[in-house]
């Protein structure tokens, strides 16, 4: 039953951008508003499952790689250094070297080196005599036997067996690198990074605010003065503020088809993009409770559900149908998780 119709549709993600044109976006200062829609738990990315975290402390960090940016998909061969400048596998596959750049600085001054990347993995494997409350990216490492360092500029992650796949679970956005010298505790409060822009405040149900890191080892970034996060739970009132100006962009995946339309109306000026968001929707039963335990049962629903129809009603036309897996080209988005299952893991 599941296999026949997962995927009904497509979510329908739609990201909102306020601007005064191309020149405008590319002019240097400012604050960017962009909306948050809930107050995150913490402020730690590794911290348990808290996406609140991750969509505003990314700028506060860098990875060893990452995603290309201007890629539209999170592919093997499109990952780019950021803190490392380049790396290389061992002949058997089962170790990682990765070159570190030098001159980098945690944003109260203090050098990054290699024992930065190995004190985050071993908070992350449970191997520092620091621990995280909830450690929800441990289970991503299982294959991870240990992380070594070679002087304060390489560092090592070395492998139980081959992982082609592994360097996309460092390259993920949820991989960032932490300070040896900050325990986590302060972290989820204050956090302290490498990136382009620096920790300000963070009021519960209120804002976060980041401002510019002007030491920043990427030279003539960041454009931006600074990034702030309203906090609306409301979605309609949210919506109500981005067209009254109040701020830049609505989140990512927030708004429906229908949704759009009123903001297109409401605000012609506005940048408005959809794209799928890569999760599907689908229909479950208890295989066990009858009358589902039946076959024939279920068959017979999935082949009776009209999931074009699903489609055109619920997402106005804006999905593709799919299988168990993800239909292309975003399909091919479930980079990690996809290569993983290929190489048997």
């Amino acid at each position: 039953m599941n296999r026949a119709i997962r995927g009904v549709a497509a979510t329908i993600a739609l990201a909102l951008v306020l601007t005064g044109g191309t020149a405008a976006a590319q002019k240097a200062g400012g604050v960017l508003k962009i909306h948050l829609w809930d107050s995150p738990p913490n402020l730690s990315m590794i911290e348990g499952v808290n996406p609140l975290a991750g969509c505003t402390m990314m700028p506060v960090f860098n990875n060893l790689v990452m995603f290309d940016q201007h890629a539209k998909q999170s592919r093997l061969d499109a990952i780019i250094p950021d803190l490392a400048t380049r790396w290389n596998w061992n002949e058997e596959g089962t170790e990682l070297t990765f070159r570190l750049r030098h001159g980098v600085k945690w944003h109260d001054g203090r050098p990054f080196t290699a024992n930065d990347v190995k004190c985050t993995w071993d908070l992350i494997l449970d191997k520092s005599p620091e621990k995280l409350r909830t450690n929800a990216r441990k289970s991503w490492y299982k294959n991870l036997e240990q992380v070594t360092t070679n002087g304060d500029d390489e560092v090592s992650f070395q492998l139980k067996r081959p992982q082609p796949a592994f360097l996309m679970l460092i390259a993920n956005g949820w991989s960032p690198i932490y300070p040896c010298h900050v325990p986590p505790a302060q972290m989820r409060q204050r956090p302290i990074g490498t990136g382009p822009f620096k920790f300000v405040e963070f009021k519960p149900n209120e804002s976060v605010k980041l401002t510019r890191n002007s030491d920043y080892w990427k030279p003539g970034l960041p454009y931006l003065d600074g990034i702030e996060f309203p906090i609306i739970k409301n979605m309609s009132t949210a919506i109500l503020a981005f067209v009254s100006g109040q701020f830049d962009m609505i989140w990512l995946y927030s708004l429906t088809a229908p949704l759009l339309k009123d903001v297109q109306s409401q605000m012609p000026q506005a940048i408005c993009v959809m794209t799928s968001n890569g999760v599907n929707g689908h229909l479950l039963v208890n295989r066990d409770k009858p009358p589902f335990d039946n076959l024939d049962l279920r068959r017979a629903m999935a082949l009776s559900l009209d999931r074009k129809a699903f489609i055109d009603i619920l997402y106005q036309g804006q999905g593709d149908i799919g299988g168990v897996l993800q239909p292309p080209p975003e399909g091919l988005g479930d980079a990690p998780r996809t290569l993983e299952r290929a190489a048997g893991l």
